[in-house]
């Protein structure tokens, strides 16, 4: 039986090679691949946003996890799907329109993915109505939008202000995030929430679906 520690170690490391290795290891000794995620990529992936909001690590730090956390679910998704385990919540992500900067965001659907949800990543400059399909087609129940510009934020309540227009406002979380982006602004446009870091994000996240 492989020593799954030296999973939690790898990514929380950023080493991508062990990380594959030992899943691997793991699915050929018949470790389910549930328990992968759960046990082991979720947990450290907590520990790197715990480590990340007591600034012990920073955005290299981060992206090396993320690196090596999606070589392991990279191969245990598909069996994931294949068995039909529902993930925690799905989420839709995307940087709002007229904005094109995504290492933000990109750092909150890795650690958002390695807390167990299901991530469906829009990328960068993406109008209200993208979002809206993409809820409305993968059955997401929460929405996260990012910003880093402060002359974007407004696309921030245009999107938000979309989705009651599209009357399912109602049946989805809107969470809200970016350097310029604050507390009092998110309760400003409506949102159900508000993170300073992608760390936190997770636990938002997963207060939002009721966790």
């Amino acid at each position: 039986m492989p020593d799954l520690d030296q999973l939690l170690l790898a990514v929380i490391d950023g080493n991508w090679k062990t990380a594959a290795a030992v899943t691997r290891e793991a699915l050929d000794a018949g470790v389910p691949p549930l328990t992968i995620v759960t046990g082991y990529l979720v947990r450290a992936m907590d520990e790197v946003g715990r480590r990340f909001e007591c600034e012990d690590y920073f955005v290299p730090e981060m992206l090396l996890s993320a690196r090596a956390m999606k070589a392991s679910m990279e191969i245990v998704r598909p069996l994931l799907v294949a068995a039909g385990t529902e993930p925690i919540g799905r989420v839709v992500i995307g940087t709002v329109k007229g904005d094109l900067h995504d290492i933000g965001k990109n750092l909150v659907a890795s650690m958002l993915e390695g807390g167990g949800f299901e991530v469906i990543d829009l990328g960068a400059d993406v109008p209200p109505q993208r979002f809206i399909d993409a809820a409305t087609e993968r059955h997401a129940n929460l929405v996260a939008l990012s910003a880093l510009l402060t002359v974007t934020m407004p696309s921030m309540k245009t999107t938000i202000e979309a989705f009651r227009a599209a009357g399912i406002r109602d049946s989805v979380r809107i969470m809200v995030g970016g350097a310029p982006v604050t507390q009092q602004y998110a309760d400003a446009i409506g949102a159900d929430g508000y993170s300073d870091s992608a760390g936190s994000a997770v636990a938002l996240a997963r207060k939002l679906v009721g966790l």
